[in-house]
């Protein structure tokens, strides 16, 4: 039972990392990442400020996301109540972070070694 709500921890973060990165970093979604830029810059308000950059922050987006499949899922850690829910919560969170950490250095690595081939 636990084995399987460990796996489970792991495997719900990926799709939870690809949403938060694709939305924050990917091509696909530069005139959002743009608006939401020009939105930050030209905020009246704190509030306004903070919810525009929550868009554009990958570990702030993460945690919007992690709740969604929370919803969705109702995944659940240790606990059956919402103890297993902020639990879980927060570690979806944590490995979806160190998945996009590794795809960055993953990424880097590829950039530089393209531009090695080039020269």
């Amino acid at each position: 039972m636990l084995m399987n709500s460990v796996l489970m921890l792991f495997i719900l973060a990926i799709p939870i990392a690809c949403i938060t990165w694709t939305f924050t970093h990917e091509k696909i979604f530069e005139e959002s990442q743009e608006y939401i830029q020009k939105r930050i810059k030209k905020a009246s308000s704190k509030l306004t400020h903070k919810f525009f950059y929550m868009l554009s922050c990958e570990y702030c987006l993460s945690h919007y996301i992690t709740i969604l499949f929370l919803v969705l899922t109702k995944y659940s850690l240790f606990y059956p109540d919402w103890r297993g829910y902020i639990i879980s919560g927060f570690s979806l969170v944590f490995i979806a972070n160190v998945y996009m950490g590794l795809f960055r250095m993953l990424r880097l690595d590829i950039k530089i070694a393209h531009k090695e081939s080039k020269q």
